[in-house]
């Protein structure tokens, strides 16, 4: 058939609702292979914070999108959209379902509707994002005051503790002179070039925060500290936007005697809270999702064959 569209699956949702084991039960079944939409997972030797997937996780499943570059680089939605649209060409071709899962909602819909960021050069994009962050000593309330003073659109669905989110809307106003909320508005009303469904899984919200006060504590004991060591032994700082992750800046400040132990841990879990529920905002803006609640299913296998049929 002619300009027929590429199939596309979007498995997303909160932080620690359970997309990873989902996917791979929904890849398994469907012949897929998963695209990461993951902000943090594409960089090596960032596995514990960013609670990466390991290789027997993946159930024989591959995975695009992982460990792709180093935390000295940055990463960006460019970058993002372009590599994305690359492995769906190169998943389909070979006859196979792409499958994008993650929990970094803007990525999605950069690859989903095919947003343009012509504005951007690696270069220009370098280097005010280097006088943001000196200008405001990364101070994350002054930092999100600002962006409120032009843009309280999006001020209102990024949390201020989410520094790399709000560093991205400033260093977008101060390239282009637009507001990134503008700019998102008018290209989610895009027609996308594929034929996809987009889940967004859900469940009760305290059942999410004790899934995620766990998860950091099982980072904790699997040597979270010792990675935050390693990275600053490579000469990362929080000027590196890969630092600016939850739970890495958090343990650096530990690290650098401004926090004791106990109080970072506390804002890991708090401030992943805060993000979970800002995740949730933003999926409530986005159009033609469906939402698949755990507690309409006995079982993640039910849950699983109705994404499935549906599809």
């Amino acid at each position: 058939m002619e300009n027929q569209k590429t199939k596309l699956m979007i498995i997303a949702g909160p932080t620690a609702v359970g997309k990873t084991s989902a996917s791979i039960k929904i890849a398994q079944k469907l012949g897929g292979e998963i695209i990461s939409a993951d902000s943090m997972q594409v960089y090596r030797g960032m596995d514990i914070g960013t609670a990466k997937i390991t290789p027997e996780e993946m159930g024989g499943i591959r995975h695009h999108l992982i460990d792709i570059c180093e935390p000295e680089e940055d990463f960006n939605v460019v970058r993002f959209k372009d590599l994305a649209r690359e492995a769906v060409t190169d998943i389909s071709s070979r006859g196979k379902l792409p499958i994008v899962v993650g929990g970094t909602g803007f990525y999605i819909q950069a690859l989903l509707y095919d947003i343009d960021f012509t504005e951007y050069d690696d270069e220009t994009s370098e280097c005010v994002r280097s006088k943001i962050l000196e200008r405001f000593v990364g101070d994350a309330s002054e930092m999100h005051r600002y962006l409120a003073s032009f843009d309280p659109e999006s001020a209102a669905i990024i949390h201020m503790n989410n520094k790399k989110k709000v560093l991205h809307a400033i260093e977008y106003y101060e390239i282009t002179g637009r507001k990134i909320s503008d700019h998102n508005s008018e290209e989610r009303a895009k027609e996308s070039p594929y034929d996809f469904k987009y889940f967004v899984i859900t469940d009760d919200r305290e059942d999410i925060y004790k899934r995620i006060d766990k998860r950091v504590d099982a980072m904790m004991s699997a040597g979270l500290v010792d990675e935050v060591k390693a990275l600053r032994a490579r000469g990362l700082t929080q000027k590196n936007i890969s630092m600016l992750g939850l739970s890495y800046k958090e343990i650096d400040d530990f690290l650098n005697g401004l926090i004791p132990l106990e109080e970072a841990v506390r804002l890991i879990k708090r401030d992943t809270r805060h993000f979970a529920r800002k995740q949730l905002t933003w999926w409530k803006r986005e159009k033609e999702i469906t939402y698949v609640d755990r507690r309409d299913f006995k079982d993640e296998e039910a849950m699983t064959a109705f994404m499935c049929s549906v599809f």
